[in-house]
């Protein structure tokens, strides 16, 4: 309940304090929330769950690496935004279970890094795409990238979980 809680509280926050489109759209970064959101209602595995997490928080640190004009704070920002996630999930007793692991390493965190290279990497085909041709190939590609890695990864960890 208290990681609801917080969930809707950062929600709200986010979403009163944005006023442009920065450097990731707001569809792309709510399309993760609504993965994220899913993927924990319908009691999928942490590990699919984690991909979405660390695609949002590479999200939440674009954006707010653009909102504060401050480029070179990156890694500061994402280190800021993996305390505010997973210190809250530590509290809440959903990171840290002895029997919710793979490979030794909590499934939600190991997901979440796995969900970051992905989200980083549907990112970097689009400005690769962009680079090429010199211009999108179709409405919303920044949008779609990103997301259809998120969803591609979520489907080979689904395959190799089960």
């Amino acid at each position: 309940m208290k990681s609801r809680i917080i969930f809707l509280i950062s929600f709200i926050l986010f979403f009163v304090s944005v006023h442009e489109t920065l450097a990731v759209c707001p569809v792309c970064t709510v399309a993760v929330i609504g993965g994220l959101g899913l993927s924990r209602y319908f009691g999928i595995d942490d590990a699919i769950s984690g991909l979405w997490v660390g695609g949002l928080m590479i999200s939440l640190t674009f954006w707010t690496a653009t909102w504060l004009k401050k480029e070179n704070w990156k890694l500061l920002i994402l280190l800021f935004y993996i305390l505010i996630t997973y210190v809250p999930l530590y509290w809440a007793g959903i990171i840290g279970h002895p029997f919710n692991q793979i490979w030794g390493i909590d499934k939600l965190i190991f997901g979440s890094v796995f969900g970051a290279v992905a989200f980083l990497f549907g990112v970097f085909l689009d400005k690769k795409v962009r680079e090429i041709k010199g211009k999108q190939l179709f409405q919303f590609q920044k949008v779609v990238f990103p997301f259809a890695a998120l969803v591609i990864s979520s489907l080979i960890f689904y395959i190799l979980i089960k």
